[in-house]
């Protein structure tokens, strides 16, 4: 059998979520969240998040989500919980902080101190973040994969 080398992957560029309305989709992701929109026409629209970008696609006809998700990451935590009470949107119930956005997409919040990736310091430069810190268990987690930050 011959040896084939195989791609590695290496992360994210982008994903993508079907909603209901470009505009709305907007307004109810810029309630919760401050980022910068990248472009947008009438079928599509795309968030900036540091190296990597959320894009919102026209079109969502499909049940809510259950199990399936996506996770975002955030520098405060906190601070989305309020935004989603102070918008009346229902958090799911469970250990995270999940919820469902109008169209079904249900989306989990992870606080980027908590996780085992780390954005480069240009690239948290470039989000105006400056130096955003990892708690003790990402450290270990990275630590074992060779990947703490200095």
């Amino acid at each position: 059998m011959p040896d084939v080398r195989k791609a590695r992957v290496v992360g994210f560029n982008h994903v993508a979520i079907e909603v209901g309305d470009i505009e709305e989709a907007l307004a109810f992701y810029g309630r919760l969240f401050d980022f910068e929109l990248r472009s947008k026409s009438d079928a599509m629209a795309f968030i900036d998040l540091g190296d990597q970008f959320l894009a919102l696609q026209k079109g969502r006809t499909q049940a809510p989500d259950d199990g399936r998700h996506f996770g975002i990451v955030v520098d405060d935590k906190d601070a989305v919980r309020k935004a989603l009470t102070d918008a009346g949107v229902e958090l799911l119930p469970g250990r995270f902080l999940d919820f469902l956005d109008p169209w079904g997409n249900r989306v989990e919040i992870v606080q980027y101190d908590n996780i085992q990736f780390t954005k480069a310091p240009n690239v948290l430069r470039g989000m105006g973040l400056g130096q955003l810190s990892k708690n003790a268990k990402a450290i270990k987690e990275l630590t074992e994969k060779d990947m703490a930050p200095d």
